[in-house]
């Protein structure tokens, strides 16, 4: 599955994507654009044994000064494995063990006449632990500015919740023609319930993946003759993940159809 990864920061998006390869985040959704008015926060959501980034936003303008350092904490579960963001005076540093990590302006001339913080966007790449629930959403992530001194100028929270792994559509085969009412399969994280749909996002047959991950479903009305389009939906515990698409050719005998009426679009509409 393609991800995307969408920020305002200061040439972010290709030094992000070279430092998290195989980091995945559900195509179309940018995690941490919404969050509180005022204050530092971060939201992302990450799946099990993989890694993802927290995009720190919401810096006053007084929260500012050469040698301000940024403090990501760590949430529970989960470790900072990165701070890739460098330029403009910024340093970023991860601390042994990943329980942390910092960005310190260490450059007034790069700060400008406001502030050295206000209106950038700082990435802190973090790793969730393998055996994460989905849909749990990890404590004791913090946030602090603070200045040369060591005084705290701004606090702020962040939030990782676990994802869920896209699952497998791997039958019937992209491409290959098909009966009417093919057994379509695949895999997906235990106990998440599987949701198989057609080109217009109509419900096509649903299942529960067993304990080794596996599931399988027959659609419970007849596919209509012709070119069509399938996909899987994984829900658990209030967190989804889609599979890829299969495009599919139907065939069969018009007795075979005639609880259903296809359409230029690859679905179905009943009669």
């Amino acid at each position: 599955m393609s991800g995307s990864w969408k920020t305002t920061s200061l040439g972010v998006p290709a030094v992000v994507a070279a430092t998290v390869a195989g980091a995945t985040v559900v195509p179309g959704v940018a995690y941490g654009v919404d969050g509180p008015a005022d204050g530092l926060w971060a939201a992302a959501t990450v799946e099990p044994g993989r890694e993802g980034v927290l995009h720190v936003r919401g810096f006053e303008a007084e929260a500012s000064g050469e040698g301000s350092v940024l403090t990501l904490s760590a949430p529970a579960g989960t470790r900072v494995t990165g701070a890739p963001f460098a330029g403009l005076g910024y340093r970023g540093a991860v601390t042994r063990g990943g329980g942390s990590g910092t960005y310190t302006f260490a450059s007034g001339a790069a700060a400008g006449p406001v502030s050295g913080w206000k209106g950038r966007t700082f990435p802190f790449v973090v790793s969730v632990a393998p055996d994460a629930e989905p849909g749990t959403r990890l404590a004791d992530c913090t946030l602090v500015l603070r200045d040369a001194k060591g005084t705290v100028r701004q606090r702020g929270t962040c939030a990782v919740t676990v994802g869920l792994p896209a699952p497998t559509l791997s039958g019937p085969a992209s491409g290959v023609p098909v009966s009417a009412s093919p057994r379509t399969s695949g895999t997906a994280y235990p106990g998440a319930q599987i949701t198989v749909r057609d080109a217009l996002e109509e419900e096509v047959c649903t299942d529960t993946a067993a304990p080794d991950g596996s599931w399988s479903c027959v659609p419970g009305l007849a596919l209509p003759v012709g070119a069509g389009r399938l996909q899987a939906t994984a829900t658990k515990n209030g967190v989804s993940a889609l599979s890829e698409q299969i495009d599919i050719m139907v065939g069969g005998s018009g007795a075979a159809q005639k609880d259903t009426v296809s359409d230029d679009g690859g679905g179905r509409i009943p009669a």
